[in-house]
């Protein structure tokens, strides 16, 4: 079967994607920049569209010979105050154009509450449910609360809150019941709805074994990680301040942050959970689903985290708008250096450049940005990486974007997401000349008006210790063992 994905480069995405192909159906993979997805370029399987929802489909250059397609489309970290509207424009959109296929079915995973007062993203969520049922094709709809997998985000609020702080103050919110899934049955209930006509025209709620509440969440995730933690509830904690004071201790963003924090509010627990039995599926309870994620963390096999997709990014738009570095109008510092270890070795460096290896120079400045970044709202540092050895076009990287990786040409470009007063760019190369290697290195920044001026040579003393500093240690570091860090001199 053919089957169409929108959102394929998201958390759900990416793992769904995968699973399809491990069942021989042929995906069309609905992305706004195809270099994101490079590394399925090559797979016979795979066809790539590069569309923009938020734009009408031309239909003469669309795909519409497919079986069924897969909305996935969601805004949780958007900041923007027209998100609902973008929400409705982007599902209009979808729905009309998958009007004008062969589609028999569209598969949404939309949002779980038990309230009529819902939270301004579940509201916006019904509001799609809505625009695809109207469609000319059966619709199934699964509402999903929180899902518990390596690189959710809910995970990872609750990792961070864990492991960072012995003792937690919380808005009464944590007392709140909730239903936790774990990623590995989201996926199963995702497949096993796909073209079966006993769930055509049905929204289903879908959730693991347990009813928790969030507070219990959080302590069996200590006792698992064998840590003593004191929960301190102060019921009259502003939500706007447990935001701020979760972005600044954890690697989700304060409007994602407020956003879950939101929708806490209310009870998130299945009201007719029995598409698990019609499809045979085994419910994995909380426990082992930490469990499953520790694994995959550990192990360095993170399949997708939320912070790869754009939607966590402050810019949010296609990648192409900045994988050309400007020529004019400009500041910039470039260096070079002869490699005398191997292009190899500076390339793996390059490579494993972020996350727990650092910057391979002044790491310590790097912190202390990346924290004034958290305080005017930004991304800051704790974004890190999701994988410690390979870099894809798209990925996150600390307070950067990955714009090209790409090592047959030994190049890594990198756009600033943090927030700065203008655009910056930080770019890697390696030039071969004469039979030698030099490793490139040029940090670019195109400044907003008369703040950004001030910005880039207020800074310059500073940047000129750590762009120097760093290509130099970029070109002789060699690892003592996996995943050091890196020792200064």
């Amino acid at each position: 079967m053919k089957i169409l994905i929108t959102g394929a480069t998201g958390y759900i995405g990416k793992r769904l994607l995968p699973a399809l192909l491990e069942q021989d159906h042929e995906v069309i993979c609905c992305v706004r920049d195809k270099n994101r997805l490079t590394k399925y370029q090559a797979t016979c399987n795979i066809q790539i569209w590069e569309v923009d929802f938020l734009e009408p489909v031309d239909i003469t250059s669309a795909p519409v010979d497919f079986d069924a397609a897969y909305y996935l489309i969601h805004s949780m970290s958007n900041d923007s105050e027209k998100f609902e509207y973008l929400e409705k424009l982007a599902a209009l959109n979808f729905r009309d154009f998958v009007n004008k296929t062969q589609a028999k079915q569209v598969i949404y995973l939309s949002g779980l509450s038990n309230d009529v007062n819902l939270s301004k993203h579940i509201k916006s969520r019904r509001k799609v449910e809505e625009i695809l049922r109207s469609g000319n094709y059966s619709t199934t709809i699964l509402r999903a609360g929180v899902i518990v997998g390596s690189g959710s985000a809910s995970f990872e609020m609750i990792r961070d809150l864990t492991e960072k702080l012995p003792v937690v103050t919380a808005p009464s919110v944590i007392y709140t019941r909730c239903q936790p899934i774990a990623i590995r049955n989201v996926i199963q209930h995702l497949k096993g709805v796909l073209l079966n006509e006993r769930t055509f025209n049905n929204t289903y709620d879908i959730g693991g074994p347990e009813v928790l509440t969030y507070k219990e969440m959080i302590l069996l995730y200590a006792k698992m990680k064998g840590f003593k933690r004191v929960l301190i509830v102060v019921p009259f904690f502003n939500n706007k301040l447990a935001a701020f004071m979760l972005s600044l201790i954890s690697s989700i963003t304060y409007h994602l942050s407020l956003n879950l924090i939101n929708s806490m509010k209310v009870e998130m627990v299945c009201s007719n959970n029995d598409l698990e039995e019609l499809l045979n599926i085994k419910p994995i309870d909380y426990k082992t689903a930490l469990s499953l994620a520790f694994e995959r963390i550990e192990q360095n096999m993170v399949l997708s985290s939320w912070k790869d997709a754009l939607s966590s990014s402050s810019k949010n738009k296609s990648l192409l708008q900045f994988i050309e570095i400007p020529q004019f109008g400009i500041y910039f510092d470039k260096r070079e250096v002869l490699i005398k270890t191997s292009a190899e070795q500076v390339l793996d460096n390059l490579w494993a450049i972020g996350g727990i290896r650092g910057w391979y120079y002044g790491n310590i400045l790097w912190g202390v940005r990346g924290f004034m970044d958290k305080l005017l709202g930004g991304i800051g540092l704790r974004r890190g990486r999701t994988n410690f050895q390979t870099l894809n076009t798209g990925d996150a990287l600390d307070f950067w974007r990955v714009i090209v990786a790409d090592r047959q040409i030994m190049r890594l470009l990198l756009y600033a997401e943090m927030k700065v007063p203008g655009e910056a760019w930080l770019e890697f190369k390696i030039n071969e000349r004469n039979g030698n290697f030099y490793l490139e290195q040029n940090a670019t920044f195109r400044p907003n008006g008369l703040l950004g001026r001030v910005y880039w040579y207020s800074l310059l003393p500073i940047h000129v210790m750590i762009f120097k500093g760093m290509i130099k240690n970029i070109e002789r570091y060699v690892p003592k063992r996996k995943y050091s860090k890196l020792i200064k001199e």
